[in-house]
């Protein structure tokens, strides 16, 4: 860029302060918080009596510009995680909306027509589990760790990892006040500073943007199956008087059938919240062929259904999200540590895909972690040798035994419903082998088919379908995540290979993108729609079309930080990257 237009951006030649630290935690979900809240109730126990104290400096960086804005799930949680972090968090005030008081898992058919199901897994039977909200959760576990001396930095997205060889020494803050043509804006830049740390714990939630390129380069991920996502996509309601009457507090609804199209994995629930709230979800497993199947789509249809729609009729939508799940499995975990660096959470793949729950294998992830660094805080030693101690504590574990019960379960639907099924219940009598030792999978994009002949841009869902009363496009829904982005900076979504959304992509998959994401951030529109706004054009609005004369129109101030687009795109030349601090979703109940 010419210098009447700002001043150059040159990451590498910026002078950058940097800070210090014993133990640097990336991401504030429950499984960093809870690796802080531990290490240091092992730190101050071992004070007590130690005659050399421990004072390490321990920091949680976050994205979000306030705790628990970011953090998503169903969710119902198991209670085996938080017990064994905290045995009195109920007395401590733990953030619940209701025990679990029924449950039942449905098939709905066309027509309106639903009937419970005569035999439910034990996987599935939530007695004794907890109707919860995350954000709720992360936003008391961060206090918590706060007040035993965490150093919490929200705000924070962290941008790069810093390496020394082979070992990693911790990671940049992303920098503040660069355009969105890639200059400094004058008066308003801020380099952000190099965190260095003697251990480094990316717990960024799934697909993280940092964990994503480590574990490619450290190759944690060799001999491992890659690994497969599901996309949640999620809305909380309050319920109208007759709603109250018909879902109560801790009932939970899980469903199948009707509208998910035949041969795709997937789910959705209903669950009864405090104060006549109400969560309701659909999941979609990303390994979908149909590069025109709309996730969002098929949870306002699955909405009209009799059964959905006599809870939540004469309600009012309150808030919306969406989210990413790792569900690949055991086989599908990359190795949990290297030098200078450990996995947690959803980043390592720590999720029962069967039970749909990770809230309590995050926390016994980040629990262990913490048994790890505080072994390597005694002794002064950080070497990738102890650091893997972390690893022979989880094969070691109740959350090994866990997941290695269903270790074959998602695998198998990749290669057919039926398969799947069979091996599902042949898995239920030999303690989750199925009918294979291993199972394999594939990422998600590999799935996805080509349209048949020439192909050629497909249109969205017609936003006339949505009557704004139970149903709503995904523009509107996006209004009620309460996302927002300061548009001039650099598009946090980078299209590596912009020439091939409207070559290739646009021939082949009609680009999917306009489908796959739930938050209407990609577009394909006339040149001049897209002109000044779109990353793919210069400043004059030029840029390649499509036949049709299209070009690819980047909404990122709508993006609701899921990363379906990184997962499920044909072409892998989506990059997701954290964005300036302080953008993104700001969910609340969810």
């Amino acid at each position: 860029m010419s210098d009447e237009h700002g001043t150059p951006y040159d990451p590498n030649a910026i002078e950058r302060e940097s800070m210090e630290m014993d133990v640097l935690l990336v991401g504030a979900g429950p499984a960093n918080l809870a690796l802080a809240i531990h290490l240091m109730n092992l730190v101050k126990k071992h004070n007590e009596t130690a005659q050399t104290k421990l004072e390490p400096n321990v920091a949680v960086v976050e994205k979000a510009p306030e705790f628990g804005h970011h953090q998503l799930s169903g969710a119902v949680m198991d209670p085996r995680g938080i017990s064994e972090l905290m045995p009195d968090w109920k007395e401590q005030g733990f953030p619940l909306e209701a025990p679990v008081a029924g449950d039942a898992m449905m098939k709905l058919k066309p027509g309106g027509k639903a009937g419970k199901l005569p035999y439910v897994p034990a996987a599935m039977h939530n007695k004794g589990k907890f109707v919860v909200s995350l954000n709720k959760v992360v936003k008391w576990l961060a206090g918590k760790a706060e007040a035993l001396g965490v150093n919490m930095f929200p705000g924070f997205p962290a941008s790069d990892v810093l390496f020394e060889g082979e070992r990693v020494k911790g990671v940049r803050v992303r920098d503040m006040g660069v355009n969105k043509w890639g200059e400094q804006k004058a008066g308003e830049f801020m380099a952000g500073a190099n965190l260095l740390a003697k251990v480094t714990v990316l717990g960024e939630g799934t697909r993280g943007s940092l964990a994503k390129h480590l574990v490619t380069k450290l190759k944690l991920d060799a001999g491992r199956n890659e690994q497969v996502y599901q996309v949640g996509v999620k809305e909380v309601w309050k319920l109208s008087e007759a709603g109250k009457q018909k879902l109560k507090p801790g009932d939970v609804y899980h469903t199948m059938g009707w509208p998910m199209p035949k041969g795709v994995f997937g789910g959705s629930w209903v669950y009864g919240m405090a104060e006549g709230l109400a969560s309701v979800g659909f999941v979609v497993g990303l390994d979908y062929k149909d590069a025109t199947l709309d996730p969002h789509a098929l949870m306002q249809q699955w909405k009209t259904h009799a059964f959905i729609k006599g809870f939540l009729e004469g309600g009012e939508l309150l808030h919306y999200g969406a989210k990413t799940i790792p569900d690949g499995g055991y086989f599908a975990m990359p190795k949990l540590s290297a030098d200078g660096v450990l996995l947690v959470g959803d980043t390592a793949g720590f999720l029962n895909s069967m039970r749909l729950k990770g809230i309590h294998l995050a926390i016994k992830s980040g629990m262990m972690a913490a048994e790890t660094i505080f072994e390597c805080l005694k002794d002064g030693d950080f070497s990738a040798q102890r650091l893997h101690q972390y690893q022979n504590r989880f094969e070691a574990s109740w959350a090994k035994q866990e997941l290695w019960g269903v270790r074959n379960f998602r695998q198998g639907f990749q290669k057919g419903e039926l398969f799947g099924m069979m091996n599902v219940a042949l898995g239920l009598i030999t303690g989750g082998r199925g009918l294979s030792s291993r199972l394999t999978a594939h990422a998600d994009y590999r799935d996805t088919r080509k349209l048949p002949g020439a192909g050629g841009t497909t249109k969205p869902a017609d936003k006339s379908r949505f009557d704004d009363k139970l149903t709503f496009d995904k523009l509107k829904d996006v209004y009620f995540s309460g996302s927002t982005h300061n548009e001039d900076q650099p598009c946090h979504l980078q299209v590596t290979q912009p020439d091939v959304c409207v070559t290739k992509c646009a021939q082949e998959y009609g680009n999917p993108c306009q489908h796959f994401c739930p938050a209407n951030v990609y577009e394909m529109v006339p040149k001049d729609e897209g002109k000044g706004m779109s990353p793919q054009l210069n400043r004059d609005g030029e840029g390649k079309a499509t036949g049709a004369g299209l070009v690819l129109k980047i909404n990122a101030s709508n993006c609701v930080h899921c990363k379906t687009c990184d997962i499920k795109d044909p072409y892998q030349v989506i990059n997701w990257v954290v964005p300036e601090g302080g953008g993104g979703p700001i969910y609340t109940n969810m």
